[in-house]
């Protein structure tokens, strides 16, 4: 599949799943409380450090081997299999103290339908793994789409039945189960079901350092909602799981999309070129100019956004959203460090950034915590400044490239930004920080803000001008 097919059904696939997670996410915040998310949130939070280990980068293994025997498959679905049942097992252990240690009862019937995720999942992560591999993006565009309406539907219905923050954890159930079918359905006949043994280590040596790099960095995305869950309120954490979460939406909509097929671009532009400085200029210039124009939409709009998406209860959100774009705005020029170190094969690079990073956010947002939600909205801020800087160093010193080349891309980027935010910008002046309305201040600043985009691409001769120009081509030819 080429490179451009590939992008478009990672696009797609994004997308798709996106518009399920906003269409839902705007009814479950009518549904339940902030408290009733809150609780859900923090519960999840604490399992992504489970979620690290689960195929003990056994999934990211089976992509990038060269040479894929029947005994490393064996050998991948042994660790897969295996994990997937343990820790099924740790979090039934864990339910009641963490319950306990919280003071929130619900917690414990929560974890105790997540567990039942960790035990059939690897029946999905197997062949998710292969269809990566093989770049079959159609076919994992298909599993999400499935699994992510699935969820959707059964949190939804749940949640107006009145079941509470469980109706979440079914949701996510029921849609492990659909991607689980699915999978089965995708999976090679060739594929053996007997878990072997025999090269075991070799899968395990190159999953370590990469689980162990998740992990650190799973750590420093959970620190906030964990402090705040206990230093300040359940509510809170709450409140910063739905600014978080609209913040995120760049990530979401585009760089995960993007990251997806970077990653084996990269790896085979540096197996055929020696390198590939070149394209990582090239992207890194697409995510900066999407990237801070959408942070400064936020920052702008954050009001009218937060009262769209969730309703008005969540207002105290607001300004907490503001300070986390600016964060965000901060890390989008190392969006894709992870892709490019990983495509060299650079897993202790990657380990020694993520734990550096890691031990500087949770320090500084401990630190934050204490202050409410504008203190972890400003601690957040700091850590993504030193975060970025520090994984761009090291990936600009492993691909060959220096402070100059990135700042002579990102120059254009800044320049179509900023005309970007012109339309937002008036649209805050119009309207002012908090608006009572929710239509017209969107309307101005989305209208203008696209059109001030589209005119920033060409005004700064900035790459994304010859995307444009494909798709004229293309589609209005």
């Amino acid at each position: 599949m080429s490179t451009r097919k590939s992008l478009f059904f990672s696009f797609l696939d994004r997308y798709a799943s996106l518009a399920i997670a906003i269409g839902s996410s705007m009814v479950i915040a009518r549904l339940l409380t902030p408290t009733e998310i809150g609780v859900f949130s923090v519960t999840m939070v604490l399992l992504t450090f489970v979620s690290t280990l689960r195929d003990m980068g056994a999934g990211q293994y089976l992509v990038q081997e060269k040479e894929l025997t029947t005994d490393r498959i064996r050998a991948v679905w042994a660790v897969q299999l295996g994990l997937g049942l343990a820790l099924a097992l740790v979090v039934l252990a864990g339910s009641y103290p963490v319950s306990l240690f919280y003071d929130e009862p619900r917690m414990f019937t929560i974890l105790l339908v997540v567990a039942l995720n960790y035990a059939v999942n690897p029946f999905g992560s197997l062949t998710y793994a292969w269809l990566m591999r093989e770049m079959r993006f159609e076919s994992l565009a298909l599993m999400r789409f499935a699994s992510s309406v699935t969820g959707a539907v059964v949190s939804i219905g749940l949640a107006w039945r009145g079941f509470g923050p469980i109706s979440l954890a079914y949701g996510s159930l029921g849609s492990t189960l659909v991607n689980a079918g699915i999978a089965v359905y995708y999976r090679p006949a060739s594929f053996p079901w007997l878990p072997g043994t025999s090269e075991i280590r070799r899968v395990l040596s190159f999953g370590s350092k990469l689980s162990l790099s998740t992990l650190l960095h799973d750590l420093a995305v959970s620190a906030p909602e964990l402090f705040m869950g206990k230093l300040q309120s359940l509510t809170a954490a709450g409140y910063y799981s739905r600014a978080n979460g609209l913040v995120q939406m760049f990530y979401r909509l585009f760089v995960d999309a993007v990251s997806t097929v970077c990653m084996p671009w990269f790896a085979k532009q540096a197996r055929e070129h020696g390198g590939f400085a070149e394209p990582f200029l090239k992207a890194t210039a697409y995510v900066t100019a999407l990237g801070w124009s959408f942070c400064l939409a936020v920052v702008c709009l954050a009001h009218p956004m937060i009262n769209l998406l969730y309703g008005n209860q969540w207002n105290q959100a607001v300004d907490l959203t503001r300070l986390l774009a600016v964060a965000m705005a901060f890390s989008v020029p190392a969006a894709l460090c992870y892709a490019a170190l990983l495509a060299s094969g650079a897993a202790t690079a990657i380990a020694k950034v993520i734990g550096i990073n890691a031990i500087t956010t949770v320090v500084l947002v401990a630190l934050g915590a204490h202050f409410g939600l504008l203190g972890i909205g400003v601690s957040a801020i700091a850590a993504a400044a030193i975060g970025s800087m520090v994984m761009l160093r090291t990936t600009l010193a492993k691909i060959g490239l220096t402070w100059r080349d990135l700042a002579l891309t990102s120059r254009p980027s800044a320049g179509v930004a900023s005309l970007a935010a012109l339309g937002p910008a008036l649209a805050l002046w119009q309207y002012g920080l908090y608006a009572d309305e929710i239509a017209a201040p969107l309307f101005l600043g989305g209208t203008l803000g696209l059109f001030g985009f589209v005119s920033g691409i060409y005004l700064f001769k900035h790459p994304l001008r010859q995307e444009v120009s494909n798709l004229r081509q293309t589609y209005f030819a």
